[in-house]
């Protein structure tokens, strides 16, 4: 059908019947209410107005709610000044919650440290000094290589505290990729470590800071060291300061400054697809209010009774607003976890749910697919009661995965909120509210409150019911990113180009029957197949729904026949291998897949090939690097492979096509 319409194939697919009300005992305690709808559609800006004055601490309140004059450039809450370290922090000690647990950090050797409000305090005033002594104020970068570790927290809000932005660089990243950020961002400071733990041994940090430092261009004069490992390190006399000789050196009070709403809070990089990577630009007010607006309504955050604990790394957005500012703001007592989930053993994190009573889990599809490798049967060994909520962040997730989530995990029992939401944007965008939405798994369901999204076509044109597209958002958000550091017309050429006046994410969607979102994933993420889109998600949820795969992922190779063709890359359980190697299956195996997917979806959908592998190559924050699996499948030689968590897995996934030829 090669006059198809270019989203005939998104129409047809992600049909989902199940769906999941939340319990009226759930509903009775939820923050999140249905008449939250009403009142954004109503007057959209009056409501974020009220929520800005509900959950921030202004010091001077704002004049004007939003400034969209200068568009794609906004300006929210003009005119208000507040400080984001004192509304995670301060107000809390001041509230008289000072005892209650900010952090209880879990170290990967085992090691444990409740940290509280008044404790951060402390720290944060003393980490604020310290760099003060070092020339770091209003508007100095500071660049922020750590592991998880409390330091890591203490050093971004004391960032926040001066005004200074604060740029983060994931712990896994290269010298030359930390390099290219601080040189960007024109860091004077960088703090690191000597290193952390990971999957029991220490993993050096300072070697890649010294290796970024010495290839010059940058402005840094001074390297602040946490010793968390021990290990030797190299030392740059008059550069380098141990952060605890620094802090004990500095004075244990600090009076804030208050900062405009629009003062940049953070920049944080994010990959382009092409030339260097973006510093997104995030500014203090309406970042800090949506995040502490979501944490509370989506997330469901009760600061009094929740132990609430987001998997992410701090290097990346979820860490910036689902770890510290969002729920710090709320006053939320959290689980920070250094290492792996598999040290010492599998069942680590459902080994500190049980010990920590948490109450809400935020972690990504890729874990869950993990977890339901590796069998229910661990999880199953550990006292999972205190969960009352789980989230799912960073891709779409299928619905196998989730209901196996809201069954093994949540007991079936808990809500799931899928959230849907970008380093640009800052903040959950599309999300069920969990008290309020009846939810089907893998749709991230509707836009929250105050937030306006849509499906588009080519043109810009909506799509409506049952159909697929592009989307957008259609009306400025109080967490929009205020650009890309030091180049405005690549923000604007980025995001706001393809269709004229509205915010493209770079995601294809669709909506289903009943107006309900569909994340299908980035848009070179869909394949057309003889004039067919085909969403590669919908593929691997095909895949993953058949009961000997724990995980996969698809890519679209070019095809002379066809113009692209479905190869899948796919992990069996563990079970299914053992059964395989027994009885000699793999090629039978492959068939009965394949014929899955074609029941699953249709014959179209049927991938041309599929091979099974022991790894798929994943980033260290667990993303599927699929550019490398279509340099396999188009059998091109492949491309950079320093951002993967383990190099190897690719030589292995190579050998094996070339054997199945």
């Amino acid at each position: 059908m090669s006059d198809a319409s270019p989203h005939e194939g998104l129409s047809t697919l992600l049909h989902e019947a199940r769906t999941f009300a939340p319990s009226p005992e759930f509903a009775a305690q939820a923050n999140g209410t249905a008449e939250l709808y009403q009142q954004a559609d109503a007057d959209r800006l009056a409501f974020w107005a009220e929520q800005a004055r509900t959950y921030l601490t202004w010091e001077k309140d704002f004049e004007e709610v939003l400034d969209w004059s200068q568009a794609p450039f906004a300006k929210w809450f003009v005119g208000g000044k507040l400080n984001a370290c004192v509304n995670a922090v301060d107000r809390h000690v001041e509230a008289g919650h000072g005892d209650r647990v900010a952090f209880h950090f879990v170290g990967e050797p085992g090691d444990t440290q409740d940290i509280t409000y008044a404790q951060m305090h402390q720290k944060v005033q003393r980490a604020a000094n310290a760099l003060s002594e070092l020339g770091i104020g209003k508007g100095d970068t500071v660049t922020i290589y750590l592991p998880m570790i409390p330091e890591a927290v203490v050093a971004m809000l004391a960032c926040a505290r001066l005004g200074a932005p604060h740029t983060v660089v994931f712990g896994g990243f290269s010298s030359d990729a930390l390099h290219s950020r601080i040189q960007d961002a024109g860091s004077k400071v960088v703090i690191t470590a000597d290193g952390g733990w990971r999957r029991g041994k220490p993993s050096a940090l300072k070697p890649a800071v010294d290796g970024a430092l010495a290839q010059g261009d940058t402005p840094v004069e001074h390297v602040l060291v946490v010793q968390r490992t021990e290990q030797d390190v190299d030392w740059s006399e008059g550069r380098d300061i141990w952060w605890h000789d620094a802090l004990a050196a500095a004075a244990d009070t600090h009076e804030p400054e208050f900062f405009d709403s629009e003062h940049p809070l953070f920049i944080l990089y994010t990959s382009g697809t092409t030339g260097k990577p973006k510093g997104v630009l995030h500014t203090t007010g309406g970042y800090l209010l949506q995040n502490a607006y979501t944490t509370s309504v989506v997330h469901d955050l009760h600061p009094e009774t929740d132990v609430y604990w987001c998997t992410a790394d701090i290097g990346w957005v979820t860490g910036h607003s689902y770890i510290v500012y969002g729920p710090m703001t709320l006053g939320a007592t959290q689980v920070m976890y250094e290492g792996t989930p598999d040290t010492p053993h599998q069942g680590r994190f459902w080994e500190i749910i049980q010990d920590k009573k948490v109450s809400i889990l935020y972690t990504a599809p890729t874990a869950i697919r993990t977890f339901m490798k590796w069998g229910k049967e661990i999880p199953e060994k550990f006292d999972l009661s205190s969960l009352r909520l789980l989230g799912s962040v960073g891709e779409p997730i299928n619905p196998e995965a989730w209901m196996w989530y809201r069954e093994v995990i949540g007991g079936g029992r808990c809500p799931i909120i899928d959230t849907w939401w970008q380093t640009e944007t800052g903040a959950t965008m599309i999300s069920p509210l969990p008290g309020v939405t009846a939810t089907k798994p893998g749709s991230a369901m509707r836009a929250i409150p105050g937030i306006t999204a849509d499906v588009v076509d080519e043109s810009g044109e909506p799509v409506g019911r049952d159909a697929g597209g592009y989307l957008v958002i259609t009306a400025p958000w109080p967490a929009m990113l205020r650009g890309i550091w030091g180049d405005p017309e690549r923000f604007k050429e980025t995001y706001w180009s393809r269709f004229p006046g509205v915010y493209f994410a770079g995601d294809g969607a669709k909506f289903d029957e009943d107006g309900n979102v569909w994340v299908v994933g980035r848009v070179d993420d869909v394949m057309n197949v003889s004039g067919h889109r085909m969403s590669t998600s919908e593929i691997e949820s095909a895949l993953v729904s058949h009961p000997k795969v724990a995980e996969a992922a698809v890519v679209g190779a070019n095809d002379a026949t066809t113009g692209q063709a479905i190869c899948a890359f796919v992990i069996l359980r563990e079970d299914a291998v053992e059964e395989a190697d027994e009885v000699g299956e793999g090629a039978e195996l492959v068939a009965e897949l394949r014929n899955h997917v074609a029941k699953e979806i249709g014959a179209i959908a049927k991938p041309r090939q599929i091979l099974i592998v022991s790894e798929l190559p994943k980033t260290r924050s667990g993303k599927i690097m699929r550019r490398l699996l279509r340099d396999v499948a188009e059998k091109r030689e492949i491309g950079d492979v320093t951002t993967l968590a383990d190099s190897s897995v690719m030589d292995l996934i190579t050998e094996g096509l070339r054997a199945g030829d």
